[in-house]
């Protein structure tokens, strides 16, 4: 099996309202995102490729129009990076050229935390 990956960011606010009065997450405060896009291939395409990097331009153009520089909580309710994660993976589902390789989305808030989000076969 054959796994590429193209990462992603965007920098972002948001709260998590249903954590408890002073929690530090549930005030507003923003993150540098990173997103992270696996695709996987039992075979290589002709050009010995899993896919062409560039199939993943429109995650960038999607990143940069929907997420960058807004607040997450106007998009999607409870915004954790689990959720995050989910709702990139289904548009990608939805949108990506080579959607067929999607195996996994990942999202970091911080450097050393992330969330991934997949669909069984």
């Amino acid at each position: 099996m054959y796994v590429i990956a193209k990462r992603f960011a965007f920098s972002a606010s948001h709260r998590l309202d249903l954590l408890p009065e002073g929690h530090p997450c549930r005030r507003d405060h923003g993150h540098n995102y990173v997103v992270e896009i696996r695709l996987t291939a039992h075979e290589l395409d002709p050009y010995g490729f899993v896919a062409d990097f560039g199939e993943l331009t429109p995650v960038r153009d999607h990143l940069a129009d929907t997420y960058d520089h807004r607040c997450l909580n106007d998009i999607l309710e409870q915004p954790t990076c689990e959720r995050l994660a989910r709702r990139l993976y289904r548009w990608c589902s939805d949108n990506l050229p080579v959607a067929h390789l999607l195996r996994a989305v990942r999202v970091s808030e911080t450097p050393s935390t992330w969330a991934e989000y997949r669909e069984e076969p």
